[in-house]
């Protein structure tokens, strides 16, 4: 399957790691933003062709796309993509805003292509070992605690670089959560709140966030971002289940005790992002909906447009 990745940063490079364990899989073409870069991602991977204009990458003999590029261009790209007719991995979120991303669900149901979203919870061994049980009964999910943090007084990205665009709490970093919650639960988020911190004076947005939520079984979800933690970092979620708690930290998983809880045997990588690849790649090949798909990600995105419309309402003067 001949693949077009489009995006050299740090999730750019964390795909092209994952597409090297898969096999029968080969990027033919890198589509950047910035051509130093571009160039020098495409020489150390080995990647024959490169561009700055995803438009000239999509005129190639190429099956799909994976979109690494930074978020204000996920819907318009994914929309290019689809309308070319290739396939599409889009990263989240499928677009900073609910209108564009129901545009990018009706492109996919017109074109009929595969399309994903890469919500890499989904994925995640950790994750996926508590989907599972709650699956069979094993488990019902009362309370998910999360945590997201992060040190990002300086717009650079998670190698250190400089952004060319900036980040977001709420339609970026919340979306994983947002969309595991009602993953987890199985059910659609019907009542949520949100308060967010003063915005930053230089990057125009807000640097810390308290997000609530809920669904019909009565489970909660309580969220708590920041770009202001100087501390680990990363995205720690605790499951208060009627039997058991866990504390999933990406692909590791703890009870709350702190009591590694074994994984082998749940997935075929112990790579979330590996394992969202592989799915799409499958269901190409299935001809049918991935895990994820676009449509599947759209009551998340109409989540975030509730919790946005919550916050101007609660909005705190800076």
């Amino acid at each position: 399957m001949k693949i077009i990745l489009a995006g050299e940063g740090a999730i750019g490079r964390k795909h092209m790691a994952a597409l090297r364990r898969i096999d029968n899989v080969e990027v033919v073409a890198l589509a950047g933003g910035i051509a130093d870069d571009t160039e020098a991602f495409a020489s150390e991977f080995g990647i024959e062709r490169w561009t700055t204009d995803l438009g000239e990458a999509l005129t190639l003999d190429a099956d799909a796309a994976i979109l690494a590029t930074p978020t204000q261009l996920h819907a318009a790209q994914a929309i290019e993509t689809m309308r070319a007719g290739k396939h599409v991995l889009v990263e989240i979120p499928m677009a900073d805003n609910f209108a564009d991303s129901e545009a990018v669900v009706s492109v996919q149901q017109e074109t009929g292509v595969t399309a994903m979203v890469c919500h890499t919870r989904r994925f995640n061994p950790s994750h996926q070992w508590i989907h599972e049980r709650i699956q069979r009964g094993e488990l019902t999910l009362q309370h998910l605690v999360v945590e997201t943090f992060f040190f990002r007084r300086e717009n650079r990205n998670a190698l250190g670089k400089p952004r060319t665009w900036t980040d977001h709490l709420l339609w970026h970093h919340s979306c994983h959560t947002v969309d595991l919650f009602g993953y987890q639960t199985g059910q659609r988020i019907t009542a949520g709140w949100a308060q967010q911190g003063p915005t930053h004076p230089e990057l125009g947005i807000a640097m810390d966030m308290t997000i609530g939520m809920s669904v019909p079984s009565g489970a909660l979800c309580t969220l708590s971002l920041s770009f202001n933690n100087d501390g680990p970092f990363g995205t720690f979620f605790r499951y208060i289940c009627d039997r058991g708690t866990y504390v999933a930290n990406y692909d590791d998983l703890f009870t709350g005790n702190g009591d590694a809880v074994d994984l082998s045997g749940v997935a075929d990588s112990s790579d979330g992002i590996e394992l969202a690849d592989r799915e799409f790649f499958a269901a190409i090949r299935e001809a049918r909906e991935p895990n994820s798909s676009l449509a599947q990600g759209l009551p998340a995105m109409r989540t975030l447009d509730r919790l946005e419309r919550a916050l101007d309402a609660t909005r705190i003067p800076d």
